[in-house]
């Protein structure tokens, strides 16, 4: 189970005494994934003012590797070792600080929701802080490459073949990715509290080009560690429900019907979390991986950044400290990535090679009718300018789409969204200017086109107009926002009718019927 430690603090407050667990991530065989951490983030606590008495070390292991140990398994699992293996540890009262890397964040979070969150009764959780590094909150873009071509991939931590189980919730817009996610938005900020759970994410935007596979270029995505999106990882995301105009006769035409308009039913930011993108951090390996290239020397100030963060976030014990250190974050955040917005690769004898690391805005869109029928055969049409229309989006916006292979109903958007609001020009170290100001979109809205279109039972076409409304609203930076569209399930008449059986001492035959003019109201 957990790395344990006992942290004690040698302020005048009272001494608090901590213990950590570190809980690794996904397709992991071996416990020396956590590389040097533990040890050093103790001696690092120690030099800060901080007795950091090392107890028992259980380091945290989870089978992933195996096709039918699904996620929410692992959060049972996890529940129970927490139980019989810490409750020497916790029988006083004392509360434990998680640290997760990768799939590890998902995991507790399941574990946390399953027991804590959606059981009101449960009592105080014996978690306080979850400190995530690099985790896969909205899933990966590479989970659905599939299990023997992520086996092969560098840049994916463990080097075994993933188990499928754990691989369908990590792949974008898994139904349960979205439930769990959807459950955090709505809820508020109720759970982050004193006496609720304290949850950070820590990750990083950089591509160790040591780890990049040509022949899967996300392990290279901007805007992600090479392995998850910032924008997946953050924590803090928004539910955007949009809802159909109820169907009604079209005026111009007898006998059809149109529901053209697409409303905003339902609009909620989920509660402000604390996030930090830490400079030059990728998502493995022992040269920039957020947890491996921390190392035990310590005069080693390449791993200063990550650990003053941890030390941060395990410090904090009141929610006045937590929106302040969001706040910090933020800021730190900001000019990280402001600093980072050019790489360049070096070449000899040929021009060099310019990655531009703008902000980026994930969008997950989930199609249903009324009736809570999942869509699965829809156009989703982007659209911008005044006219709304597709043709007005800025060139570059659009970076990736992935349609669910086990829920097609939900399809998920990638953005650029600095091209799409518009960002300043970029200039080199010698002050030459290698992209120029770009001016964005202004505005940004929605078609839906689903299939059926016609028949018994059918859909009709609709649309939210392009807007500045809606761009600020649906695309938030290094965030993803739930896009929950329910569509009217439009029902002929002509599906039940009443009628004579005989006629003429002969039977009707109405297996050739055809929809009528009149559809059911609702």
């Amino acid at each position: 189970m957990p790395t344990t430690t006992t942290v004690t603090t040698t302020s005048p407050e009272q001494s608090r005494k901590l213990c950590v667990v570190f809980v690794h991530g996904w397709s992991v065989s071996n416990t020396d994934t956590y590389g040097a951490l533990p040890e050093r983030l103790r001696a690092h606590a120690q030099a800060a003012g901080l007795t950091l008495k090392l107890q028992d070390i259980f380091l945290g292991r989870y089978i992933s590797f195996h096709d039918e140990v699904r996620l929410s398994d692992i959060a049972q699992a996890f529940e129970a070792a927490v139980r019989d293996q810490m409750a020497a540890v916790l029988a006083d009262g004392s509360r434990f600080i998680c640290i997760t890397h990768s799939t590890g964040g998902p995991v507790v979070r399941d574990w946390w929701h399953r027991y804590y969150q959606n059981m009101p009764k449960a009592g105080i959780c014996p978690m306080s802080h979850l400190i995530m590094l690099a985790p896969a909150n909205y899933g990966s873009a590479l989970a659905q490459l599939g299990k023997q071509r992520i086996g092969r991939l560098k840049a994916w931590m463990g080097g075994a073949e993933p188990g499928q189980g754990v691989l369908d919730w990590l792949e974008l817009g898994s139904a349960e990715a979205w439930d769990l996610n959807a459950d955090w938005i709505t809820a508020g900020d109720q759970h982050i509290s004193e006496t609720g759970v304290f949850p950070f994410v820590l990750t990083g935007q950089s591509i160790d080009r040591a780890f990049y596979d040509n022949l899967n270029t996300y392990t290279g995505e901007a805007g992600s560690d090479g392995v998850v999106r910032t924008a997946a990882a953050h924590l803090q995301g928004t539910y955007l429900g949009l809802v159909q105009e109820a169907a009604s006769a079209d005026p111009a035409t007898p006998g059809k019907y149109l529901a053209q308009r697409l409303e905003v039913g339902k609009y909620q930011q989920g509660p402000e979390t604390a996030l930090l993108v830490l400079a030059g951090k990728s998502h493995s390996g022992e040269k920039m991986g957020i947890m491996r290239s921390v190392t035990a020397e310590l005069d080693d100030r390449a791993s200063l950044a990550t650990l003053e963060a941890l030390l941060a976030c395990i410090k904090l014990n009141s929610t006045a400290e937590y929106r302040a250190l969001c706040a910090a974050f933020a800021s730190a955040t900001a000019a990280v990535q402001k600093r980072e917005v050019l790489e360049v690769e070096k070449h000899y004898l040929v021009a060099d090679t310019h990655f531009f690391h703008d902000k980026y805005s994930m969008l997950i869109f989930r199609v249903r009718d009324d009736e809570g029928h999942p869509i699965s055969d829809f156009d989703l049409i982007l659209t911008a300018g005044p006219d709304a229309d597709p043709n007005h989006l800025p060139k570059g916006f659009f970076v990736d789409r992935q349609r669910n292979l086990r829920n097609p109903e939900i399809i998920t958007y990638y953005f650029n969204r600095d091209v799409m609001k518009g960002c300043e020009e970029v200039r080199d170290a010698e002050g030459q200017l290698v992209r120029p100001a770009l001016p964005g979109a202004g505005m940004l809205g929605f078609q839906i086109i689903a299939r059926p279109d016609q028949g018994f039972v059918h859909y009709l076409p609709c649309e939210i107009k392009a807007s500045p409304e809606m761009l600020e609203s649906a695309l938030h930076r290094n965030s993803t926002t739930l896009v929950d569209i329910r569509l009217r399930r439009i029902i002929n008449k002509s599906v039940f009718e009443t009628g004579p059986v005989l006629k003429g001492g002969k039977s009707v035959d109405f297996s050739e019927v055809k929809p009528g003019p009149g559809i059911v109201s609702k």
